[in-house]
């Protein structure tokens, strides 16, 4: 039988979906920003509805609920091609560069060896080169291919006038891992489906990750109502699928990782070395692994297997490739600013206390306090907790400006249940979606992680209270029964 809350939770459900169908089709980006946020906040507004609504479900109804939920949700990022990012086209030529047997980090996308893999999708002329986030070939060829002036006969290929990839001046940046994705994802997508194999391997990872978590979940006692957190989120839709970050592949792996490492260490380190050798970023993960970790041998059985799982990744690349595997990562660290904490608003919050110059090593000392915190103090039964702190710190102290980078966090709410920790996800979509608009990034930036550390601190708060309140009322039902005592 449907109970009244079942109801209204699907009705929301329902809501949560059309909305986010609408919002993927809305080309507003570079136009008009400010309109978008106005589809992004009702978005994230119902799916805090769905989820407080899905707590009172009946456990029965609410994993139906949120396997159904994944799946439809997933679908809305199908609907329109990518809207607020450009890395898919980067996957599809890494893809298609590797499938011709060249290394995607021997050259550039402009080098002009390249040229007969360029197609009109990737690489548009005329007319079509009139759109945003659109590179001119023409005008970067000169300074790109300083490589090509050294091979004879190598001419700039002129009749390409642009590019839909992002920086295609400079080598890929992506690990081996996503690279070994975007070339299976290659290998299986028939010819002229352009964008779509890989949105549709977005949305199979994607829906992946909440069956995960509902296995995890379920196997160590938790509360399978949790995985929404993930399930149902704006950004997975949005990122994972829409537009088709690499990211989720990492998630699934870490989240993986995780779930098995209290239990088999080798076996988690190496789904986290997986992790790490797919985007950089869950390399975070590392430290909740080793919660509670007191022997120097258990915590090389995790950290051996990860550090094994990257060299071997990076093996047959380092072998195939003339150059550097680590691609354009040091140029990108320094063109993202992350040494410079006046550069696109990083560390906006410790900016708010400190001089510029001492955000970075403030931002280095805060985490590597939490971390010690975390290997000292944390639960190794539970080890995504750990992750999930030093995670969410990370992001606060950070600030990044790129909203799928929370991918992580969000499925690391769902494995822990600290859901005020989703509002750090939600002030780097404020903070990505606002980029084009005529705001100041720093007031953009303060604000919106501004209120989401208010949140996480306001979340902690009641949390302590309440266990307050539970050793209370045990200490208070406990006080007759040692009287009566003789």
């Amino acid at each position: 039988m449907i109970t009244p809350r079942t109801f209204a939770t699907g009705v929301l459900l329902a809501g949560l979906t059309a909305v986010l169908a609408v919002t993927v089709r809305q080309d507003a980006y570079f136009s008009d920003p400010l309109g978008l946020v106005r589809w992004y906040g009702p978005c994230w507004l119902l799916f805090a509805a769905a989820a407080w609504c899905l707590r009172k479900v009946p456990v029965r109804h609410a994993v139906a609920l949120v396997i159904g939920g994944s799946v439809v949700v997933a679908a809305t990022g199908l609907l329109a091609p990518p809207r607020t990012s450009t890395d898919i086209y980067r996957y599809a030529w890494d893809g298609r560069v590797q499938a011709a047997g060249i290394s995607p980090y021997d050259h550039v996308p402009a080098h002009p060896a390249l040229a007969p893999l360029r197609d009109p999708w990737l690489f548009p002329t005329g007319v079509d080169c009139a759109g945003p986030g659109r590179a001119r070939i023409a005008a970067l060829e000169g300074e790109a291919t300083e490589e090509a002036r050294h091979e004879p006969g190598q001419e700039p290929d002129r009749e390409v006038h642009c590019t839909r990839l992002n920086r295609p001046t400079v080598p890929t940046i992506y690990p081996p891992v996503s690279e070994g994705y975007f070339l299976l994802v290659h290998a299986l997508s028939p010819d002229g489906t352009r964008h779509k194999p890989l949105q549709a391997g977005g949305a199979l990872l994607s829906v992946g990750v909440t069956g995960v978590l509902l296995l995890v979940l379920r196997r160590r006692g938790g509360d399978p109502r949790q995985a929404v957190y993930w399930a149902w989120c704006p950004a997975v839709p949005l990122e994972a699928v829409n537009n088709a970050h690499a990211d989720v592949l990492g998630v699934l792996l870490g989240v993986a990782g995780l779930a098995v490492v209290a239990r088999h260490k080798a076996a988690g380190g190496a789904l986290l070395g997986a992790a790490t050798a797919t985007k950089l970023l869950p390399a975070v993960l590392l430290p909740g692994a080793l919660s509670g970790v007191r022997r120097l041998r258990d915590a090389a059985a995790v950290l051996l297997p990860a550090a094994a799982v990257v060299a071997l990744t990076y093996l047959p690349y380092a072998l195939l490739s003339k150059g550097s595997v680590f691609g354009y990562l040091s140029g990108y660290v320094e063109e993202e600013g992350y040494g410079d904490a006046a550069s696109r608003s990083r560390y906006a919050l410790l900016r708010l206390v400190m001089p510029d110059d001492w955000a970075p090593w403030a931002m280095a000392a805060g985490v590597l306090c939490v971390v010690a915190y975390v290997l000292l103090r944390g639960d190794p039964e539970r080890p995504w907790s750990g992750a999930l702190l030093v995670t969410g710190t990370a992001f606060l102290l950070l600030t990044p400006p790129y909203s799928w980078y929370a991918l992580l966090l969000i499925a690391l709410v769902a494995l822990d249940g600290r859901w005020e920790w989703l509002g750090v996800a939600a002030a780097g979509a404020a903070k990505y979606v606002t980029v084009h608009a005529d705001a100041d990034p720093y007031t953009v930036s303060a604000t919106a992680y501004g209120v989401a550390a208010c949140a996480v601190l306001a979340g902690c708060a009641l949390r302590a209270s309440s266990r307050s309140a539970g050793r209370h009322d045990d200490r208070v039902s406990t006080g007759p029964a040692r009287s009566i005592r003789p």
